[in-house]
Parts: structure tokens; C-alpha cells; sequence
């Protein structure tokens, strides 16, 4: 099955576009249409050209009310994509990178010294207790 082929069924194949406009968001996202599809491969890249196309209709309230016919308003046309756009973010979410290798303790160890903060990190200077008080219109009182 090719890759467009695979990305008009993910769509439930409504023509919202022209095969010419999926190849164009096809390869805005790196994939080519006439190519094979490969789940491991390509599943990602094929739903954010899903993805791309769903908020490129619920943008455009002419090709709403010319593709959906199940729906009595475009309220309600409005509201399943919206809810579809975010079903396929969900499933995007859920997708490993392929060169990413994932760990639940990967962002534990991604700063120089994770158990140590400074603000000067940061370009920031330390504020006393005073320096608050004296901030917030009070008087700094040594407890």
C-alpha cells in the first residue's frame, strides 16, 4: 500500500483535498506519496500529515461545510474534528522517536549537577529575606 493511500484511509477517506494537496503535506513531513508504506517507518510522519490536514479544515470553514455532510452544523462538524485533532496528537505522543532511545530516567540526568540550583545559573542574584520584605512594602524582622 502506498503512503497516500495509507493517509486517505487514516482520514476515513473524505476528500478533503486533491491527491496533488496530500502529496504536499505528505512532504512537508518527509514522506513520499507513491512510496511503500512502512508502519515502523513512517506511521509518525503519515498521522502529523493527518494531523496537518484535519487543523487545515477545521481553519477553513468552506471545505467544512463541503466535506461534512453527517453533521446538521458546522458547530457540530467543528467540535468531531477538533476532538479527532486531538486523538491523533495522543497517538503521535504515544509514538518512540526512532532515534530517540526512551527512559523514565532520562531527565534526571540531562543537567551538570541535578541536586544543586543556583540562580546564577540562571543570570539571577540571590534574595535575602530582607530584600523580599523590604520588596513586598514590609519591614525585614530577624526571627
Amino acid at each position: 500500500m502506498q503512503i497516500l493511500d495509507r493517509l486517505k484511509m487514516e482520514l476515513s477517506n473524505q476528500e478533503y483535498f486533491s491527491d496533488e494537496q496530500y502529496t504536499q503535506f505528505l512532504l512537508e513531513n518527509g514522506l513520499s506519496a507513491t512510496a511503500e508504506y512502512n508502519k515502523e517507518t513512517d506511521q509518525r510522519q503519515m498521522l502529523l500529515s493527518a494531523l496537518d490536514i484535519l487543523e487545515a479544515v477545521s481553519n477553513d470553514i468552506d471545505i467544512m461545510r463541503q466535506t461534512v455532510t453527517e453533521f446538521t452544523t458546522t458547530s457540530q462538524a467543528y467540535k468531531y474534528l477538533e476532538k479527532r485533532i486531538q486523538n491523533l496528537r495522543d497517538k503521535i505522543a504515544s509514538i518512540p522517536e526512532p532515534e530517540e532511545e526512551y527512559s523514565c530516567f532520562s531527565l534526571m540526568f540531562t543537567s551538570k549537577n541535578p541536586t544543586v540550583y543556583s540562580p546564577a545559573d540562571y543570570g539571577s542574584r540571590r534574595i535575602s529575606k530582607s530584600d523580599i520584605d523590604v520588596m513586598m512594602g514590609g519591614e525585614y524582622h530577624e526571627s
